[in-house]
């Protein structure tokens, strides 16, 4: 059986962000067939800290107690699963155990006698020890959702790890979304050369799609074809659906590994600390913004509205403005607004200035907007998403109302690049950070891990099961300096009570 500590457990020899429980000793190295794993919650040999030297003396912040979230292992539901060595691709390759965490919040306070129990996580990367042999595995690759930049980087990089580094010959591509395991379409045999380019482009050369979730079917598909591990890669939608798929698995006692590498382009999966796409979302998003810098320059009273994506979150729309420093107003889900308000300030600023730049994620103004679309019921889409009034060309007509109303010359000009922002090839900040992300969901997948998420805490790589992810959503913070900073350079008032 498989040893592996699930641990609540004391520690001394933190760092700010990475914990690194206790030393790897040769003698600790696991046999095929290890001993039985201890229970959840117990403090294993191998990652207990060394003696407090003075016990007497009071502990330090940095000294408190680890409790380390377990992730979802096979041999959860199969106890008698077989280790064998990692294949021997990189002499110097470093492993990490489930003794190497990163701390879920790095921040202490000095005068804080005792930090108690802090949370942390366990970290990403290969393992000494596997659990599947190479020539078995047959993977699949699945896109769902909408698009993102980056998505064809991790299809990419998957397929390369697998076959690079685990010498895996079979890897198929499951064809638009999830719906593609059981509808008949022919799945898409990868390898190096079909990969090879794909990285240069946007969107999803596998196709993709929203809803078409059946978890049995699914299942069946994953059995009938042998395949035993499976990449899915989408939003909070998405996970949970991988999250059935692997508890259907583990019911069925199947040896087969689910992994998830999170997608979102709103950045709103919590607990990472980003979701790739994002930066590029934030460059696309920045081009847009200029343009509407230009025209608004230009024009006489010109009044610029450039729609962001951000359907429940607006970090894109914050970011974005504060990169931009021309824009006068920032509009998010998270911050609520009176039009009429919005409007006097908008008014004062072509006095003063001549003219006005107002940035609006896609979720703004839903309060705004109930009176005039009170009766309409708009539903939800595939993947269960609310569908959303369009903020952007409502702000533009009530705004001309308003600013016109006097008789006043006012220039609008209206740019919504949504689908320019999703379509793009990732930047190289993306890009790199997508590799890392689909080689640890194989690492992961290799070492036995399954129902998880690959992402970085605190800018190390974790692993997280995937209910731990998609229990919340992160939103905006309004109090703190990113947003403050943000209103201290538009220089915009509360447009609220």
């Amino acid at each position: 059986m498989l040893s592996r500590p699930l641990t609540t457990q004391p520690c001394d020899t933190m760092t700010t962000a990475f914990v690194h429980v206790a030393p790897l000793l040769p003698s600790l190295a696991r046999p095929a067939l290890a001993p039985p794993r201890p229970a959840r919650g117990s403090i294993p040999k191998a990652c207990a800290p060394p003696a407090v030297s003075n016990p007497v003396a009071p502990p330090s912040p940095l000294a408190a107690g680890l409790s380390i979230v377990p992730v979802p292992h096979i041999s959860d539901f199969l106890p008698d699963l077989a280790e064998i060595p990692h294949p021997p691709t990189n002499k110097n390759r470093k492993f990490y155990t489930e003794c190497d965490a990163v701390l879920a919040d790095v921040t202490v306070k000095s005068t804080m006698p005792d930090a108690g129990v802090r949370k942390a996580y366990i970290r990403a990367g290969p393992r000494e020890k596997i659990v599947f042999q190479s020539e078995k595995v047959r993977a699949a690759i699945v896109t769902c959702g909408g698009l993102c930049p980056g998505l064809n980087v991790v299809i990419r990089e998957i397929t390369e790890c697998l076959m690079k580094e685990y010498g895996v010959s079979t890897v198929f591509g499951v064809q638009h979304g999830y719906r593609g395991f059981y509808n008949g379409v022919a799945w898409r045999a990868l390898d190096l050369d079909t990969v090879d380019q794909v990285h240069k482009t946007g969107g999803t050369f596998l196709g993709t799609s929203r809803g078409g979730f059946d978890g049995e079917k699914i299942v069946d598909a994953i059995e009938a074809r042998n395949i035993n591990m499976v990449f899915v890669i989408g939003g909070d939608g998405t996970i949970r659906g991988a999250d059935k798929i692997a508890e259907e698995c583990a019911k069925r006692k199947l040896q087969v590994s689910i992994a998830a590498v999170p997608k979102t382009i709103d950045n709103d999966i919590p607990i990472i600390d980003r979701s790739f796409g994002f930066d590029t979302a934030i460059e696309e998003g920045l081009r847009a913004v200029n343009a509407g810098s230009v025209e608004v320059n230009a024009a006489l009273n010109g009044v610029g509205i450039v729609k962001i994506m951000g359907r429940d979150a607006g970090f894109i729309a914050m970011h974005t403005t504060l990169s931009s420093r021309d824009v006068d107003i920032c509009l998010i889900p998270e911050v609520k607004f009176d039009l009429k308000r919005l409007a006097e300030f908008i008014r004062s600023r072509l006095d003063s200035r001549g003219k006005c730049l107002v940035v609006v994620a896609e979720g703004a103004g839903e309060e705004a907007m109930k009176a005039d679309f009170l009766a309409k019921e708009n539903g939800t889409d595939a993947s269960g998403n609310k569908l959303r009034n369009d903020i952007g060309l409502w702000l533009q007509d009530n705004l001309k109302s308003l600013l016109r109303s006097d008789g006043s010359d006012v220039s609008f000009k209206y740019i919504d690049p949504t689908y320019m922002v999703r379509a793009v090839p990732s930047c190289a900040a993306d890009n790199i950070y997508c590799t890392f992300l689909a080689h640890n969901a194989v690492h992961g997948a290799f070492a036995g891990y399954t129902g998880f998420v690959t992402g970085t805490v605190n800018g190390k790589h974790v692993l997280l099961p995937m209910k731990e992810v998609v229990s919340t959503s992160r939103r905006v913070v309004v109090g703190d300096s990113f947003w403050t900073r943000l209103v201290s350079s538009t220089g915009q008032p509360s447009f609220s009570d």
